[in-house]
């Protein structure tokens, strides 16, 4: 059984998914097996725009798990936070699906990155968040943060908590597919650098940036 690792954002907008295909590339060049999946995606018809995204970064192209709609279970048209997609297609979120696509990926890949939608506090459900479902999991978490004035502060919270709710950060991306202000750019990996070797000393930041594809 490999292992499940969920990728969040500090918000909405963060470049998630340029993220976790950075990521994946990574685990792949270290020799494991990788496949990536996004657990609900919002604004879509079809397979995920997020993971057809991912495949271009990692170059495989659309692969059989696709195709059958392991790697994106649940798919709203509507482009919103999950809940709200849901009750404007009417249908409810059965998070029992996304469960079983996910662990049908881990019996035969080493590593599947979960990408997220939005933030940690991102609501599924009215009185479910995805916080929830990473806590009744048990997932590690690798969180995705921006170069963007308000970054630290968003961080911050994301981190904190994870902590609060007893789930683990093994890893943060430095993502800088927008850099609006080389100065904040520069103090705010400087600053969260800090943070983590103070307050998370286990975890490591990498820094990536936009991937042509």
């Amino acid at each position: 059984m490999g292992k499940a690792i969920f990728v969040t954002g500090i918000d909405t907008n963060t470049g998630k998914s340029y993220a976790t295909g950075y990521i994946a590339n990574e685990y792949a060049a270290k020799g494991y097996s990788v496949i990536t999946q996004k657990f609900i995606q919002t604004g879509n018809t079809g397979i995920s725009e997020d993971i057809e995204l991912h495949r271009k970064i990692m170059g495989t192209g659309l692969l059989p798990e696709d195709v059958e709609g392991l790697t994106c279970p649940v798919v709203l048209s509507y482009p919103a936070s999950p809940h709200l997609a849901a009750q404007i297609d009417n249908v409810r979120i059965d998070l029992s699906k996304i469960e079983n696509a996910t662990s049908a990926l881990q019996q035969k890949y080493d590593v599947t990155l979960i990408e997220g939608a939005g933030g940690i506090m991102t609501p599924i459900t009215m009185d479910y968040t995805t916080l929830d479902y990473i806590g009744d999991h048990r997932l590690p978490v690798i969180v995705v943060t921006t170069p963007r004035l308000g970054s630290i502060n968003h961080t911050l919270l994301t981190l904190e908590m994870c902590r609060y709710a007893g789930i683990e950060v093994i890893g943060m991306v430095y993502n800088k597919f927008i850099v609006e202000d080389d100065s904040i750019c520069r103090d705010t990996k400087q600053y969260l650098q800090n943070y983590l070797k103070k307050r998370f000393s286990d975890v490591q930041m990498y820094e990536c940036g936009y991937i042509p594809v």
